[in-house]
């Protein structure tokens, strides 16, 4: 099931697969590592104006590492805002992925833990 922020990036083109929807009904989304940088601005541009939180895990033992950012749609007015669980997946060997400080200031602390 494809959600609202799926279905404006596939409008848009921006490659993405979407992971459906976590137990609290919020879309989760993969984004490859070469892309994330470029569709968080785009997603910032496009209202994501607030990181809630960012966490890293290990997929399985020796296999991928995964970097998990919650997203929030910050408006004046709105009771219930848009959020967005995104997932960016990195082999272990090459674990690479690129910093988002400069998109949401708040990932500072975060990043420096994981990254």
């Amino acid at each position: 099931m494809q959600g609202n922020l799926s279905a404006w990036l596939v409008k848009h083109a921006l490659i993405h697969r979407s992971l459906g929807f976590d137990y609290q009904g919020i879309e989760t989304l993969q984004i490859k590592p070469g892309d994330w940088h470029s569709i968080a601005v785009i997603l910032y541009v496009y209202g994501y104006n607030y990181l809630r939180s960012q966490c890293a895990y290990d997929v399985a033992p020796g296999g991928l590492l995964a970097s998990v950012y919650h997203l929030t749609r910050i408006e004046y007015g709105v009771d219930q805002p848009e959020e967005v669980c995104i997932k960016v997946f990195a082999p272990r060997r090459d674990p690479r992925i690129p910093s988002v400080f400069w998109v949401w200031k708040s990932v500072d602390f975060q990043e420096r833990g994981i990254l």
